[in-house]
C-alpha cells in the first residue's frame, strides 16, 4: 500500500475498540503517526500491539468530557509526534429510554460525551492545524441525528447537535484550510453502540436478537447493516482525498437515511 499519509499525525478518539480501533489501524497502514485516545486503559494495550508491528503509534488515556485533561493530552500528542493533521472524533455514547423516562443525568451524559467531548478534542487539535494551515476533522453523528429514533431521544438530540456543530466549525475554519465533516452511520454491526442498542431493544420490545436484526435490516434498502469497514472507508476518503468537502454530514446507512 502506498503510504499516502506518511509522517502525518492522525488522532483517533474512542480507539480502544471497534470502529475507532479500525480507523486507527487504517491510518497506520497509510504511514501516519497515530495517536489513539480513549477513556479505557485498553487503548494502551492496543497501541502497544500496533507499535510492536512497527507502526509509529501511541495510546493515551483521556476523559474527553474534561476540557483541562483533553488540552493536556493534546499537548502530549504534539510533543510526541508533532503538529496534528487529522482528528477523528469517534468517541461517543448511546442511551435508550422513552421520552417520559429521560432524566437530567441522561441528557447531561449524552451531551457531555457526544457534544462537549467533540468540542474539546477539536479545540485541542486546532492549534496544530492552524499552524499547518491545513487539517481534517471528522466528527461522528448518526442517522438518528437527522431522523430521530424512537426510545433514543437524548441520543438523537446530541447527535443532531454534532451535525449543527460540524456546519458551524466548517464555516469558521474554512479560512484556515481545515475541512470539517461528519459521518451519520445507521446501525453498525459488531460495534459497541449496536451492542448497547440491540440489548435495549431486546429488553424493551421483548424480541430476540435475531428478530431485532431482521426488523431493522428490513428498513434498509440495501438489506444489511453497516459494517465497520464502511465507516473506515469514509474516513480514508475524507482524510486523503476529500480536499473539496467541508460542512457535510455524510449518510452511511445503506439508503435508510437520504437527506
Amino acid at each position: 500500500m502506498e503510504k499516502q499519509l506518511k509522517n502525518k499525525v492522525c488522532v483517533v478518539t474512542g480507539s480502544a475498540r471497534s470502529i475507532g480501533l479500525a480507523i486507527a489501524e487504517m491510518y497506520c497502514r497509510h504511514g501516519a503517526k497515530v495517536a489513539m485516545m480513549d477513556i479505557l486503559p485498553e487503548v494502551l494495550e492496543q497501541a502497544e500491539k500496533l507499535a510492536g508491528e512497527g507502526y509509529p503509534v501511541k495510546g493515551y488515556t483521556c476523559d474527553i468530557t474534561n476540557q483541562e485533561v483533553v488540552m493536556k493530552c493534546f499537548k502530549s500528542i504534539e510533543a510526541d509526534f508533532g503538529d496534528i493533521y487529522t482528528l477523528v472524533n469517534t468517541a461517543g455514547a448511546v442511551d435508550q429510554q422513552s421520552i417520559d423516562e429521560i432524566t437530567p443525568e441522561h441528557l447531561n451524559r449524552m451531551m457531555n460525551i457526544n457534544v462537549n467531548g467533540t468540542v474539546y478534542c477539536s479545540q485541542g487539535a486546532l492549534k496544530s492545524m492552524k499552524k499547518l494551515d491545513n487539517g481534517r476533522i471528522i466528527n461522528f453523528a448518526s442517522k438518528s441525528g437527522k431522523t430521530g429514533s424512537a426510545l433514543m431521544g437524548s441520543y438523537s438530540a446530541a447527535k443532531g447537535a454534532v451535525i449543527s456543530l460540524t456546519h458551524a466549525m466548517a464555516f469558521e475554519l474554512a479560512e484556515n484550510n481545515i475541512k470539517v465533516n461528519c459521518l451519520c452511520p445507521g446501525i453498525v454491526d459488531d460495534s459497541g453502540v449496536w451492542d448497547s442498542v440491540s440489548k435495549g431493544y431486546i429488553e424493551n420490545m421483548d424480541m430476540s436478537r435475531d428478530e431485532v436484526i431482521k426488523n431493522f435490516t428490513a428498513k434498509i434498502p440495501l438489506k444489511r447493516l453497516c459494517y465497520k469497514q464502511d465507516i473506515v472507508a469514509w474516513c480514508e476518503f475524507l482524510t486523503i482525498h476529500g480536499d473539496y468537502n467541508t460542512g457535510q454530514a455524510f449518510n452511511v446507512s445503506g439508503g435508510r437515511e437520504v437527506h
